[in-house]
């Protein structure tokens, strides 16, 4: 039987990339970057030239890079998708699993990794490797908030689970061992 297909989300700063990289040695799942992947596909056809450059996309073109990215993951089995419940764009927050991608995916639960805003903001204050909109605590935390709304709609599609896991920090462990303790029990 295949494992279950999983989706671990977190704004950017959250420390998601730390937390997956600890699944991913505590588990016999692989790690696939959705936004990675649509760069990819974005940048062999010449619409960007950075990752940051996605969200600045015509939705359409987000849109249609989503289902690209989708129909490839979705041929993948035990897999860990890491991706974003929502992508705050020039019009709005754009769902980053709409009905389109879901379907694909099948996913069977979703685990949304937050951090304090204030712990998010130091952390992208030290990333110089993006190129970040400006930010307060309080955008972070209606960034955070919009994502439960969205991990919450989805599951109503997928009869997934839906986890909120805390990153406390320099403990990246914790939030690590609830998600690897919560995958084995859905083995």
């Amino acid at each position: 039987m295949d494992k279950l297909r999983v989706v671990i989300s977190g704004v950017a700063g959250v420390g998601k990339s730390t937390v997956l990289d600890l699944v991913k040695k505590g588990t016999n799942y692989d790690i696939i970057n959705f936004g990675t992947l649509m760069f990819e596909m974005a940048k062999d056809i010449g619409l960007v030239e950075n990752r940051d450059g996605l969200r600045k996309l015509s939705v359409d073109t987000q849109i249609n890079l989503q289902k690209k990215a989708s129909a490839a993951i979705g041929k993948m089995d035990s897999v860990i998708i890491d991706t974003h419940m929502s992508i705050k764009s020039h019009g709005g927050y754009l769902p980053g699993l709409p009905e389109w991608v879901i379907r694909e995916l099948k996913v069977g639960a979703y685990f949304v990794i937050e951090a304090d805003p204030s712990l998010v903001l130091s952390r992208r204050a030290t990333d110089s490797t993006r190129d970040r909109d400006a930010a307060t605590e309080n955008d972070i935390r209606m960034d955070q908030e919009i994502n439960r709304y969205y991990a919450a709609a989805y599951s109503v599609f997928t009869g997934a689970t839906v986890n909120i896991i805390e990153n406390p920090e320099g403990k990246p462990n914790i939030a690590a061992n609830t998600i690897i303790s919560r995958l084995r029990t859905d083995d």
